[in-house]
């Protein structure tokens, strides 16, 4: 398999976590996104949307980071990743809907900010990340990850843009479950840390 990504990229993240944690082996190439290299006609051909990541298998594109984590527990047969049971399977996508929803408008966007200089209102999308990050401590009191008591793809797709929040200027200090959360998922084997930039909070460290 072939990856295209970027490094700093949180939905590039997500994908390139989900396939190290699931053990798949694949290759990464860097896409230049300062260059535009995602808007190329090269590109375009892969994902009409120009966007990142692209997960290559074969002759299977898949592009979107929740598809890629979706396509790559079945291809693994990893059902503890991506339960099978109506209850189980429906738990996870509503997270991975909290991932391509409140947290893309939330920590997300007040990353895109201050890493990518975005033109969003920072106090908007920051009051939005505090309110679903408050939901997701909450839902973390009772077992030791976001479904139940071992990872899923659901805590793959929440993962990146919440540890990167501080770089958007969000404070994670009052969300205790949240930061053992974290902890949890990087102890996980194969895990595959997202790199960090000296902006936002993590500006002042």
């Amino acid at each position: 398999m072939k990856l295209y990504f970027h490094p700093l990229s949180g939905h590039s993240h997500r994908a390139h976590l989900g396939l190290s944690l699931l053990d798949i082996p694949h290759d990464v190439v860097e896409v230049d996104l300062a260059a535009a290299e995602h808007k190329s006609p090269e590109f375009l051909k892969l994902n009409p949307f120009g966007q990142i990541p692209v997960l290559i298998d074969g002759e299977t594109v898949i592009a979107d980071s929740n598809a890629i984590l979706v396509y790559a527990a079945r291809k693994s047969g990893k059902t503890d990743w991506l339960p099978q049971t109506p209850a189980g399977e429906a738990a996870v996508q509503r997270w991975l809907s909290v991932a391509a929803g409140e947290i893309a408008y939330g920590p997300c966007a007040a990353r895109l900010v201050t890493v990518f200089g975005r033109a969003f209102n920072a106090d908007e999308v920051i009051a939005r990340a505090h309110r679903i990050l408050g939901l997701i401590d909450e839902a973390l009191a009772n077992h030791d990850f976001i479904t139940g008591k071992t990872p899923t793809i659901a805590d793959v797709a929440l993962y990146s843009y919440i540890s990167g929040a501080p770089e958007g200027n969000v404070d994670l200090s009052g969300y205790p479950q949240v930061l053992a959360w974290l902890a949890r998922v990087e102890a996980l084997p194969g895990f595959v840390e997202f790199r960090k930039t000296a902006a936002g909070l993590r500006a002042t460290k």
